[in-house]
């Protein structure tokens, strides 16, 4: 099979010709139709993440086509369509696992980070962590929700009743939670980077009542506010948009540090919190909703032989929406 392979951060992604892997005990062998490109991923390439000491294989927002099945899968037959996320398997065993808290997993392996993941013409998966997708969804645009949504699920879950949300940074995780922010009738405002006049005008056309740069504040105070812009920076610009009792949630795997401020910012019982990684039951619950709502979500092609490039436009703030590779 064709892969893209990261030989270690901070070198470009490598075509290479891989062995077509067997499925083993309770692993599914998808083709892979669409993986996602994922802010994540970016975070492995560069080194934010610690290296593991081995190539690797991105990507963790996978549709696929079951082609073979390891023994003892009885969720998923050869042909079923079949998505894969960033948490690929958990120990069942430990004291987050035995509490409900699986995306807490000691000992979790992630996908495209422990696992080999999407940017490849064929992947493995543990057939418990994966899902089946909507037929709502076409391949490209049921990828993204595989952590753009479900991410964004858990990041809004929290502070989905509050009135006024604010939404930091407007990628690929932004421009779903808006629409289910929407849905569930709150007021959103959409802080993107200073000067993107585009982004701007693609919050409002999703139903941002508002829209302008992260760096100024909004035209009103907000209830809720979620970060999805790595930049540390905007933890306490969000404290001071949150009116008290507010909470600011924290969306990614990695932050720039966060400056020190006054403690008055975080007085009147203002909460800041944030998200790791995902359980099943989030899962099933998003893509539920996506089809409910339905979600929209907005996509940018790329031959898998681009990744690179995929890459290259997500960390340059380039893309509409989220970046998907098609093999």
């Amino acid at each position: 099979m064709r892969a893209m392979v990261l030989p270690r951060p901070g070198l470009p992604l490598e075509p290479r010709d891989l062995p077509l892997p067997k499925p083993g005990p309770g692993e599914i062998l998808l083709r892979v139709a669409a993986c996602g490109v994922c802010r994540t991923d970016l975070h492995v390439a560069d080194g934010e993440l610690p290296f593991l000491g081995r190539p690797v294989v991105p990507g963790h927002e996978i549709v696929g086509r079951v082609e073979m099945v390891g023994s003892g899968v009885d969720r998923f037959a050869p042909g079923d369509r079949v998505g894969v996320p960033w948490l690929g398997w958990t120990c069942g065993a430990c004291r987050f696992c035995t509490t409900g808290r699986e995306n807490l997993c000691i000992r979790a392996q992630f996908t495209g980070y422990h696992r080999n993941g999407g940017y490849a013409e064929a992947v493995l998966a543990d057939a418990r962590y994966a899902f089946p997708v909507p037929a709502a969804f076409a391949d490209d645009a049921a990828a993204p929700l595989l952590c753009a949504g479900l991410i964004g699920y858990r990041a809004w879950a929290p502070v989905r009743a509050a009135p006024r949300l604010g939404l930091y940074g407007f990628g690929a995780a932004a421009h779903l939670v808006l629409q289910l922010a929407r849905h569930a009738g709150q007021r959103v405002l959409a802080f993107t980077r200073p000067g993107d006049a585009e982004g701007q005008a693609f919050a409002r056309s999703l139903g941002a009542s508002w829209a302008g740069p992260s760096d100024a504040p909004g035209p009103e105070p907000l209830d809720a506010a979620i970060l999805f812009a790595p930049v540390g920076a905007l933890v306490p610009a969000a404290l001071r948009a949150v009116e008290p009792g507010g909470t600011v949630v924290c969306a990614g795997i990695h932050m720039s540090d966060v400056p020190s401020f006054p403690y008055s910012l975080l007085w009147g019982e203002r909460t800041v919190r944030s998200v790791a990684n995902l359980t099943r039951a989030d899962g099933e619950a998003l893509l539920s909703l996506a089809a409910e709502v339905p979600l929209r979500p907005e996509v940018v092609r790329y031959p898998l032989s681009e990744a690179n490039r995929a890459l290259h436009d997500l960390r340059g703030g380039r893309l509409r929406g989220a970046a998907v590779l098609v093999p």
